[in-house]
């Protein structure tokens, strides 16, 4: 049949070109490459890779010195011109005065309280040691305006009584403007630390206070033998009411020096002793302590 004889010759030249193609596919392929060891296999690979990650490196650093900023340059200095031009313009700006009396007016404040308190400390100290001199102001209030002559209470103490008992004296003397009176130092007239320090626990206001800001009681303490033998006192507290300032260094004073008309002893109050004191005939000498005690 005519179609069975064309489709064997189809076939047979289609299984010819199969052929030419294989062998033409054949000659294009490259040579057969040569098997190597493993080794020499996984040195390669490890070359390959290192070489890989250098070139990362260097361009990462390549990239790293290019993004950089640059070192920091130091202004230029300016010429001698333009530093004179400005100099010149700070001292013709103008000052404000109103500002400067402000200034001026801070300053002498400023000094004034440091005055105040350098006195005050120092006062404090004076009196912790016993050797200040009382203020005339101090004594001032103990005279009634009109009075020609004034007398002050002095009391007389000693460093064996009780702590207390000196401080609650320390209070009253302040109300009343006296002055408390040892006969002589503890531990002896060449130990001052002592003293200091009974002078300093007596006058204390706060007594749980420590140092020399502490507030002191405006009360004289004085060490004077001469005053004790003038007035024989034989036991202690005692007061006496003596005229003009009792204050004064007995090294400074003798044997005809003012003292009190009378001498109160016991164990009492101020206002106790001053009352005694006024019994016995110097109504008019305690008469200003006594009211300044009332009135405080």
């Amino acid at each position: 049949m005519p179609i069975c004889r064309r489709s064997a010759t189809r076939r047979a030249l289609f299984l010819a070109g199969l052929a030419c193609a294989a062998r033409a596919a054949g000659a294009n392929e490259p040579p057969a490459a040569t098997e190597q060891p493993p080794g020499e296999n996984a040195r390669a690979r490890i070359q390959e890779q290192g070489e890989a990650a250098m070139k990362r490196v260097k361009r990462a650093a390549g990239k790293a010195n290019a993004t950089s900023a640059p070192w920091p340059v130091p202004p230029a200095r300016p010429d001698a011109a333009a530093q004179h031009r400005a100099f010149e313009g700070l001292k013709a700006r103008r000052n404000d005065p109103d500002m400067e009396k402000r200034a001026q007016a801070d300053i002498a404040a400023a000094r004034e309280r440091l005055a105040a308190e350098g006195d005050a400390a120092s006062r404090r100290i004076a009196q912790a040691l016993g050797l200040e001199q009382p203020e005339a102001a101090a004594l001032a209030g103990v005279v009634s305006p009109g009075t020609g002559k004034n007398w002050v209470p002095v009391l007389f103490v000693s460093s064996s009584m009780p702590i207390e008992t000196l401080r609650t004296y320390a209070g009253q003397l302040e109300r009343a403007g006296g002055v408390m009176a040892f006969r002589g130092m503890p531990g002896g007239m060449r130990q001052v630390a002592p003293m200091a320090k009974l002078s300093a626990a007596i006058l204390r206001r706060d007594p749980g206070c420590e140092g020399p800001a502490c507030a002191m009681r405006d009360v004289q303490l004085i060490v004077d033998p001469l005053v004790f033998r003038q007035h024989g006192v034989a036991r202690v507290p005692a007061l006496a009411m003596i005229p003009g300032d009792p204050t004064l260094p007995y090294c400074e004073r003798d044997e005809a020096s003012p003292r009190g008309a009378h001498l109160v002893q016991g164990d009492a109050a101020l206002s106790g002793l001053l009352e005694e004191y006024g019994r016995l005939g110097g109504r008019e000498e305690v008469r200003d302590a006594l009211a300044h005690l009332a009135r405080r």
